[in-house]
């Protein structure tokens, strides 16, 4: 088997499923991701992630259909496990996410990019989790990250009803977060991610992980981490660097300490 992921490293990381023309989810290329996002998870330089399928076709069109009757009763711990320990390392990245969705997006590919804090799909996209057409269900992830982006009645007609939707659709109810023109969607992702690393990372870091945590905490729990990290961001030399290059009207050059 060759190499089915590809990393990019700089301060904007860049992963590419490179399995196409589809760049399916088997189990192959999900251990190689597992490498990657060890790599990334390890770089205190990197300060944004994209993740995007090669080929332009699709991002991901879902698990490789050709696997499944060898998963017959052994599911759990020959995919699922594995997956859903993945796509939770891509999850918890410290630091923002994007997914640029060039073409369409499928079962367990939505299910990654679902992992991601910013979706970017292009007008021709179509984004679904067709699973119970084929007598499954999404088991990575799906029945969960998707309700929780979309509200529980939007999962229930993506994922009983099994049909994909249009890119504009997915924008109108929160899945995607912009839409670009065919062929533009790595390079806005770049863009989206040049801006992300120009944020302070120490503040970055901790405000995803309070949004993260936000929907799982009471409100007063949520409050009283907020004022814990405020503490410590309020703290650093990067607070200072910001308000001084403010004030002399100069980009900041934060170092996230």
């Amino acid at each position: 088997m060759g190499e089915l992921i590809h990393l990019i490293r700089g301060e904007c990381t860049e992963i590419i499923l490179d399995n196409p023309p589809m760049n399916v989810v088997s189990a192959e290329l999900t251990a190689q991701l597992r490498s990657a996002l060890q790599e990334v998870a390890r770089d205190q330089d990197v300060r944004a992630v994209i993740v995007y399928g090669a080929g332009g076709r699709a991002f991901c069109a879902g698990s490789d259909i050709a696997e499944f009757t060898d998963l017959h009763g052994r599911v759990a711990e020959d995919k699922l496990l594995l997956e859903k320990l993945v796509y939770r390392q891509l999850a918890l990245l410290e630091v923002p996410t994007i997914a640029a969705i060039e073409g369409h997006v499928l079962g367990g590919g939505l299910e990654l990019a679902l992992c991601c804090d910013f979706r970017i799909a292009t007008r021709r996209s179509k984004l679904g989790m067709p699973e119970l057409k084929l007598g499954v269900m999404p088991g990575s992830g799906g029945t969960q990250r998707l309700p929780r982006i979309v509200g529980p009645a939007k999962a229930k007609e993506l994922i009983l009803l099994g049909e994909p939707i249009s890119a504009d659709e997915a924008e109108r109810i929160g899945l995607v977060t912009r839409v670009v023109d065919d062929g533009a969607a790595v390079d806005a992702a770049r863009e989206m991610a040049t801006t992300l690393a120009a944020r302070g990372p120490l503040a970055m870091r901790r405000a995803k992980r309070l949004i993260d945590q936000a929907t799982e905490r009471t409100l007063d729990e949520g409050f009283a981490m907020e004022l814990d990290d405020s503490e410590i961001v309020f703290s650093s030399n990067d607070m200072l660097e910001g308000a001084a290059a403010f004030l002399d009207k100069r980009p900041p050059r934060f170092e996230g300490r």
